[in-house]
């Protein structure tokens, strides 16, 4: 589990924690900021945005690429996502040499049988994507946990499409205590409007056009929402997704962006954030938007 490319001149690339770690201690001094993009790899736009951000506010930036196996509580999504390792570190090589490449298997992350810790997030785990997928949130703390002690970082930087991923992370740095900024970033759409996703690569051209049906759907939700409940909003997108066979609506919320809990009467002093699930085709593609 060694690095390779390892010189002056071509981009660090480490397939083992250890070396990974003995090279960060080697570049570290007292006041080195080290910025963090996690991502699964199948890199695009939005994962590129994050790294430059990362780039102009820390001195080294380190990217990992590793599909979690526990954060998939179906198999055979696990099985099917996108991996494209080779065409990755080319994309990030092009905007950067100097951006540290971590690719690990599993067994490096987890020293043996890959499984999940349990977390307690203060309840944010049990809303929305924490009901259609059990067991989702505590492989996602598990392996963000490990990899923030792996990497130390100063800054975290991750995409607000996955909105209550975004706020466990919060919870999880809070909670363990850890000094680290995680840092949420907009979501990097296509000119169409469809959300940036490597789940997007299992789309055909057509299926992408048409999902922009669902950024439209949250601006026109955006824009009922101020005038009317959340009961009607959320009946209107589920009567517009009924009309379309191409689409299957597994979930719209609306909830408080700080507790994630469904909203019943509007408050003017809070924050409310629409979050979407769809199907297409059996592609699962998410969004968000805020309705401030």
């Amino acid at each position: 589990m060694f690095a390779f490319n390892f010189n002056k001149k071509a981009m660090p690339i480490f397939f083992g924690k250890a070396p990974l770690i003995d090279y960060l201690q080697s570049i570290r001094t007292y006041n080195t900021k080290i910025g963090f993009v996690p991502t699964m790899g199948a890199l695009h736009q939005g994962h590129l945005s994050l790294m430059q951000k990362s780039l102009a506010e820390n001195k080294v930036t380190v990217v990992s690429i590793f599909v979690n196996p526990t954060q998939f509580n179906n198999p055979e999504d696990l099985a099917k996502y996108p991996r494209t390792l080779d065409v990755d570190i080319k994309k990030i090589e092009d905007l950067d040499p100097k951006i540290i490449v971590y690719a690990p298997e599993a067994n490096d992350i987890y020293d043996g049988k890959p499984s999940s810790q349990s977390f307690d997030f203060d309840g944010l785990e049990n809303q929305m994507e924490g009901k259609f997928r059990p067991g989702h949130f505590d492989g996602v703390g598990t392996v963000v946990k490990r990899l923030f002690e792996i990497v130390t970082p100063t800054n975290a930087y991750f995409g607000e499409k996955d909105f209550q991923q975004l706020q466990i992370i919060k919870k999880l740095v809070s909670k363990n205590k850890l000094n680290i900024n995680v840092i949420g970033c907009p979501i990097y759409r296509q000119t169409n409007g469809l959300a940036m996703s490597s789940r997007n690569e299992l789309l055909t051209p057509e299926e992408k056009e048409e999902s922009s049906l669902i950024y439209k759907t949250l601006l026109a939700a955006k824009a009922k929402f101020e005038t009317n409940s959340t009961a009607v909003v959320t009946k209107w997108v589920e009567k517009s997704f009924e009309k379309n066979a191409d689409f299957n609506l597994e979930y719209f919320e609306i909830a408080d962006e700080a507790t994630l809990l469904p909203v019943n009467r509007k408050n003017k002093n809070a924050k409310y954030r629409a979050f979407i699930v769809v199907f297409v085709n059996n592609v699962r593609l998410i969004d968000t938007i805020s309705l401030n």
